[in-house]
């Protein structure tokens, strides 16, 4: 590194030294007057964190480069250069240390944030399994009672033709419910093919229509509310009417391939004469409008119905 001439060469060697930098030296020298050593230590004490302490001055000006009387390096002045290369150690152990503890924090805050997804991911895959479970359970309560009232039925029947009593099922008979109990002018035979017919019907909805999810569930939604109407309100005739050529039935239920025979898997009847599914109500069977309803239900929330091939 070339050394300005107008620099005093003896006072720059007495600098490095004591050992400050040939640059930071010279710097010092240029900006206190170029013939004071302990000038240029205090120059360098006061200036020690200006960004460019450490540059070669590059403007040569015309001073004496004699040194006026002999230069004696005192104690004192060893004792400052000392402590400016303590402190200038210790400022970069810090920024050491500070750079290595934001590496760490960093690190730490990356897996707290792993982990905390892990987890969310794991509480979704729980819910998702429990809500699955219940459906099945509610599924398998809805096939028990099915099965009771048939053999509920059967029992009616032998007993009505004096047929004698038949052999009770003891898987079944901690089930059985009084006969009086159940209002058999609304229940009808139920076999549990035509649960599995339904749901066949709504895969069918789900899988040809699986590139428009909105129209899909806006379908399912619309099954339900006509099989919730009809199951709230079984005397009132207007919920047990569907008009066939209503556009906005058409579009949400009539167009889409199994809407049409799930309505008639719970009953509806096409009249004869006219554009309506109608529902007697002599033929009412409150037992398949609650298996519709179920189904619908699994349909609408369980996010895997119609993909698998038995759910």
């Amino acid at each position: 590194m070339a050394i300005p001439e107008a620099i005093n060469q003896k006072l720059i060697k007495e600098l490095e030294v004591m050992g400050f930098p040939l640059a930071r030296a010279a710097r010092a020298l240029h900006s206190s007057g170029n013939n004071n050593i302990e000038a240029a230590i205090d120059w360098i004490i006061h200036h020690e964190k200006d960004p460019d302490i450490d540059e070669m001055p590059r403007v040569s000006i015309e001073l004496d480069v004699r040194s006026p009387e002999p230069l004696f390096i005192t104690e004192e002045m060893i004792t400052k250069a000392q402590q400016l290369r303590d402190c200038a150690r210790k400022s970069t152990l810090e920024e050491k240390n500070s750079r290595r503890e934001r590496e760490k924090e960093r690190i730490r805050e990356g897996k707290e944030l792993l982990e905390a997804k892990r987890t969310a991911e794991e509480n979704e895959r729980k819910r998702f399994l429990a809500s699955r479970k219940a459906d099945k359970d509610e599924e398998k309560r809805a096939r028990e009672r099915i099965l009771q009232k048939l053999e509920n039925d059967k029992l009616e029947m032998r007993h009505r033709f004096g047929l004698g009593m038949s052999p009770i099922n003891p898987k079944t008979s901690r089930h059985t419910l009084p006969l009086a109990e159940e209002n058999k002018s609304n229940m009808a035979a139920y076999s549990v093919a035509k649960a599995e017919k339904m749901r066949e019907c709504l895969r069918s909805i789900k899988h040809k229509h699986k590139a428009d999810q909105a129209r899909v569930t806006r379908a399912l939604e619309t099954l339900l509310i006509y099989i919730g109407n009809v199951a709230r309100n079984p005397d009132v005739e207007k919920f047990r009417r569907i008009r066939i050529s209503n556009p906005a039935f058409q579009e949400r239920v009539g167009a889409l391939e199994g809407g049409m025979e799930f309505l008639q898997l719970c009953g509806f009847e096409m009249t004869e004469g006219t554009d309506f599914l109608y529902l007697p109500r002599d033929k009412m069977d409150m037992a398949v409008l609650h298996s519709a309803g179920i189904q619908l239900k699994s349909a609408v929330t369980n996010p895997y119905f119609g993909l698998l091939s038995h759910e």
